[in-house]
């Protein structure tokens, strides 16, 4: 009798072999450069070795894979959107007051897991939900500004509260 453990290791190791240099070359062309590409590459196998007892069933195993890799892609433009947009806003600020190093990395990583917190949000919910958090506009503001009811502001914002419970607990 096999053991399924030891099996399913072996089924990811052979679909790391099998696979990842195609993965890697594919993420490359999307990313524009090799240092991200090999780190979304692993990160892929990464999440393969944690769902590894589906690997019995996988009957297309690039599609498998490029699904996995699309979904870290698409989290890893995200974050540089963030980064990129926190730069933006550092660069505004008056050398004396900006934040120093280390600051600028902790605000930066924050910034990250929030994004990554209302990330579940509709696109409305998540501005209804910032402009209430960030901005201090009251409901009505918010209405007028995104062109909702008064009533879809309310919901909005009950989301994103519930998207930050569901991601802390």
């Amino acid at each position: 009798m096999t053991n399924p453990v030891l099996a399913s290791g072996d089924a990811v190791q052979l679909l790391y072999r099998s696979h990842h240099g195609w993965l890697h070359s594919w993420l490359r062309a999307k990313l524009g450069n090799t240092f991200d590409a090999a780190d979304l590459a692993q990160d892929t196998f990464v999440r393969v070795l944690r769902h590894r007892h589906e690997l019995d069933a996988l009957r297309e195993p690039r599609a498998y894979l490029t699904t996995i890799a699309k979904r870290l892609l698409l989290n890893h433009h995200r974050r540089r959107s963030v980064e990129q947009a926190y730069l933006e806003a550092l660069a505004l600020m008056p050398e004396p007051i900006a934040p120093s190093a280390e600051q600028r990395l902790i605000i930066l990583e924050t910034l990250q897991e929030i994004d990554e917190m209302l990330a579940g949000l509709s696109l409305p919910a998540r501005q209804a939900f910032l402009m209430a958090q960030l901005e201090g506009l009251s409901h009505g503001e918010i209405a007028a500004r995104l062109n909702v009811s008064l009533r879809s502001v309310h919901r909005y914002i009950a989301r994103g509260f519930e998207q930050c419970i569901m991601a802390i607990s």
